[in-house]
């Protein structure tokens, strides 16, 4: 049997009957038809299907659609304002921070939501946000510098310091 669900999606509020046991995934990309969020896994490994669900990142393969109901969801389609990419988007375009693209929206999802609680993170504090979302191509490198270069951007600073700056800040400061 059919349950209703209202879930604001990218900021439009949606009603739909969907059945209990549907993924959050699969409501996303077939009854919002917003196939920018990508399956997978299915077993919450590999991070490619992270949204935010007010405003944390989370892996929509591991949450069922009737429990958005009420909550707010963006997705990679909602994250950019009309035509201008969002600045994770565009530093993830502009550092090539994506090789066959796939784990792409994943990871991005994932960056917002660690910059947004974390505007300045360290490398290791990259590494621990975004350990969730797997690469298969190894772009670790180039996503690395695409979430340093989303970080300065959104802070229209020099953002994020790399554990070796700090460790050169703290050997210049200390003299040791």
């Amino acid at each position: 049997m059919k349950q209703s669900v209202a879930i604001t999606v990218n900021g439009t509020q949606r009603e739909d009957l969907v059945e209990p046991r549907m993924l959050l995934v699969h409501y996303l990309r077939e009854v919002a038809e917003l196939t920018g969020t990508h399956i997978g896994c299915d077993t919450s490994q590999c991070g490619a299907c992270t949204v935010l669900v007010d405003g944390k990142a989370v892996k929509s393969c591991s949450v069922f659609a009737v429990q958005a109901d009420g909550i707010g969801v963006t997705t990679i389609e909602g994250l950019a304002e009309g035509t201008s990419l969002h600045p994770v988007q565009q530093a993830f375009w502009d550092e090539h921070g994506l090789q066959c693209g796939f784990c792409t929206p994943g990871f991005i999802m994932a960056t917002a939501a660690l910059l947004a609680g974390n505007p300045s993170p360290t490398d290791d504090e990259i590494r621990k946000g975004l350990e969730g979302n797997l690469c298969r191509c190894t772009g670790y490198a180039n996503i690395m510098r695409a979430v340093r270069s989303a970080a300065n951007a959104m802070q229209g600073t020099g953002g994020v310091r790399s554990t070796a700056t700090l460790a050169s800040q703290r050997t210049a400061v200390v003299g040791g």
